[in-house]
């Protein structure tokens, strides 16, 4: 029985380590919330009081910043940038290495003439879209969002309910090659699907 409470205890300790890993503070919270319950329920288990009050405690905390994170309305807002504007040259070169690590690049990030837009959320530059407008199709270099705002807010908002936006531009195609298997799940996520185009994989979302 002993033994069987040790791995209780080693369970939530490695579910709250896990949370402090996330880059998404929903993400942290709600694993936290979970690692903290076990945590608490592990303390009235072997009857630790002090170990099972304080994480309770925790439990209650994590729910409170939840329902704040559910409950408050973002404000999100399109931001048109270009080559030159030394923010977004910052911005891009802060990070590259990321980006890459998502998206398949076989061309450098400064393509003359591209489609280039800040998401601000919060008033905040939280994502970027970077592309090429060929024949009202935007062929997408760079969809990149910052990892405290990853929890798909900024492409609802950017891929649903900005159609309007890409149509105002004449684009009526969304098309982007895929990522790794992290950015793949995004892509189906928000409506692309899969298609084949000259023996290559690309995503495709239509705005029609």
């Amino acid at each position: 029985m002993e033994n069987y409470l040790e791995y209780i205890g080693y369970l939530a300790s490695l579910i709250v380590l896990i949370s402090l890993l996330m880059s998404s503070v929903k993400k942290l919270r709600w694993i936290n919330m979970i690692g903290s319950l076990i945590f608490g329920t592990y303390g009235f288990l072997i009857n630790s009081y002090p170990v099972a009050i304080m994480n309770l405690g925790i439990v209650i905390i994590n729910i409170y910043y939840l329902v704040q994170m559910y409950g408050n309305k973002d404000y999100f807002q399109l931001l048109e940038t270009s080559e030159n504007d030394a923010y977004y040259e910052r911005f891009k070169s802060f990070y590259e290495s990321e980006i890459k690590s998502f998206m398949d690049q076989d061309e450098t990030f400064s393509t003359k003439g591209s489609f280039k837009v800040f998401v601000l959320r919060n008033m905040v530059p939280a994502g970027l879209l970077v592309g090429t407008i060929e024949s009202h199709t935007l062929n997408i270099s760079i969809d990149y969002v910052t990892p405290q705002y990853r929890d798909f807010k900024i492409a609802s908002f950017l891929f649903n309910d900005q159609k309007a936006f890409f149509q105002g531009k004449g684009i009526d195609t969304l098309k982007t090659k895929p990522g790794n298997e992290k950015h793949e799940k995004y892509l189906k996520r928000i409506g692309f699907h899969l298609e084949i185009e000259n023996e290559k994989r690309v995503y495709i979302k239509k705005l029609s």
